[in-house]
């Protein structure tokens, strides 16, 4: 059997306090290690736990990291016989000096304390001093939609100290880019992490001075196929939607129309879907050039319309002016019965069905009444039959207009090429 040897207890062999080993009491902690000396370094590592949310409405992030502090406290020194450290919750934190860091641009942000404090203080015997919280932190971050959402967005962390200057405090990274450690776990619902990266600099304020400012950069690139599936591929749809409306009959007023419209108050609609999930910035971002342009084109369909009923409507009553001033002297014999044999062609028969009997018959021959039968062999009842079957599809090409026939190339070329300057330039 193995035989486990107990650890040695300190506490049951040091009769006096933890205070008292460390000499708490002995030393005025309100000032800074070394006071009056130079400045004192602060090593700062930062590791990542998770990213919670970006929000691009209010323009912030929270973040959940595990921030450490490293400095010597000589004050904070005691024997030791195994060199090993001492480790301390939150408690003897209030009793002694630690670092003012605080989050630059912060909005909110917490100790996490469930079920206690999480904070840890590790002493070693030589005074150096480990400080370590978990805390959660919501920042701001200045976004570009200039390039919405087609975007890479780069947001910080800044750490600094409030009260001490450069010349009490140095704050610097423990060990340069390997201070920031992140979980291999992160990930975002509309955002790829593409990196994380230190930085530092000096940070000046008119009243009080110069003071080590620390950054957590990490660079953000926004996931494009949920705004294709709920954005673009819809709008492209509703434009390819009003296109219809180039193949269908001039003299259909009320589908022409009524798809126009409702293709208008689509493409309305998605626009002010995704204004409102957006902060109201002053600048056009890309997603509204798109969706703008997609609004011009279904609403030129809808002018295009207009311009096609208006034309035919001058050209039918230039037309009528014209046959009302020129009235018809066919000269048509007085039979009794015209007989027409099959070669002729509906056109002729529609234009002898068109005029009236003041214009065929004079008024003082009312007794004699003309009777215009058309009939057909049976050769020529089959072959009318075959041409209207072969006709039936020529039809809407027959009763386009010129507008409609040029509209049916230069609105879907117009648009592809749209589509490629645009997917080119955002891309």
């Amino acid at each position: 059997s193995h035989i486990y040897k107990k650890n040695h207890d300190v506490t049951k062999t040091w009769k006096g306090k933890t205070e008292q080993l460390l000499r708490v009491d002995d030393h005025d902690f309100t000032m800074r290690p070394a006071f009056g000396g130079p400045a004192i370094p602060v090593g700062v590592d930062v590791q990542v736990e998770s990213l919670d949310s970006i929000s691009e409405v209010d323009m912030d992030f929270t973040m959940t990291l595990y921030l450490r502090h490293y400095w010597k406290d000589e004050r904070l020194s005691f024997p030791s016989t195994t060199n090993k450290s001492m480790t301390f919750d939150g408690r003897l934190v209030k009793k002694i000096w630690v670092p003012d860091v605080f989050f630059v641009h912060s909005k909110r942000s917490f100790i996490h304390d469930t079920t206690t404090d999480n904070i840890m203080l590790r002493v070693f015997p030589d005074g150096h001093v480990l400080y370590s919280m978990r805390i959660t932190v919501t920042a701001m971050c200045n976004m570009d939609f200039s390039r919405f959402p087609l975007d890479t967005q780069t947001c910080s962390l800044e750490l600094e100290s409030y009260a001490y200057t450069d010349e009490d405090l140095m704050l610097y990274w423990k060990n340069g880019n390997e201070s920031l450690k992140t979980d291999e776990k992160i990930s975002l619902s509309q955002f790829l992490i593409q990196k994380f990266h230190t930085t530092s600099r000096l940070a000046f304020y008119s009243s009080t001075g110069w003071y080590n400012r620390l950054y957590i950069n990490f660079t953000l690139r926004r996931h494009i196929f949920f705004f294709l599936l709920q954005t673009y591929f819809p709008a492209t749809l509703m434009v390819m939607l009003s296109w219809v409306s180039f193949w269908i009959d001039r003299r259909a007023v009320p589908a022409r129309v009524s798809l126009g419209i409702t293709t208008v108050l689509t493409m309305s609609t998605i626009i002010t879907g995704v204004n409102a999930s957006m902060p109201r910035v002053s600048y056009i971002k890309a997603v509204d050039i798109y969706l703008w342009v997609s609004f011009v084109f279904v609403f030129l369909s809808v002018l295009e319309y207009a311009a096609v009923n208006y034309l035919t409507t001058v050209q039918e009553r230039k037309e009528r002016k014209l046959r009302d001033k020129f009235p018809c002297t066919c000269g048509i014999p007085h039979s009794k019965t015209m007989m027409l044999d099959g070669n002729y062609s509906e056109a002729d028969a529609n234009s002898l069905a068109g005029y009236t009997r003041s214009q065929m018959v004079p008024e003082e021959e009312k007794q004699e009444k003309m009777v215009v039968h058309l009939t057909m062999s049976n050769e020529s009842n089959s072959s009318r039959k075959r041409g209207l079957k072969g006709h039936v599809g020529l039809r809407i090409i027959q009763n386009s207009h010129a507008i409609d026939k040029y509209s049916r190339l230069i609105f879907p070329g117009t648009y592809i090429f749209f589509n490629l300057i645009y997917w080119s330039v955002f891309s």
